[in-house]
């Protein structure tokens, strides 16, 4: 599967290389609720949840206070902007 350019808005992805997208980052499905999916790197750990509009990531603990971070970011940027966020951490 061949994604589309890195500057192509998420909207335009198919869903299976969306998902092939975040297995090359790392990240895994959640075998029950398959629209969400883990990630742990060395200095954090994040949920990624594929909504209606937009991607949902969740950083756990990575708050000053040890409270989790929530971000979201919109289908309609590109997938390079947004791999760029939500890689990069919290």
């Amino acid at each position: 599967m061949t994604l589309p350019s890195a500057d192509t808005p998420l909207y335009n992805h198919p869903l299976p290389e969306i998902e092939q997208w975040l297995k090359s980052h790392g990240c895994q499905q959640d075998r029950r609720e398959l629209h969400c999916w883990q990630i742990e790197q060395l200095t954090w750990k994040a949920e990624l949840s594929l909504d209606i509009d937009q991607l949902t990531v969740r950083y756990i603990d990575a708050g000053a206070d040890g409270q989790d971070i929530q971000r979201a970011f919109k289908y309609s940027l590109s997938r390079q902007d947004i791999e760029a966020a939500v890689f990069s951490g919290p």
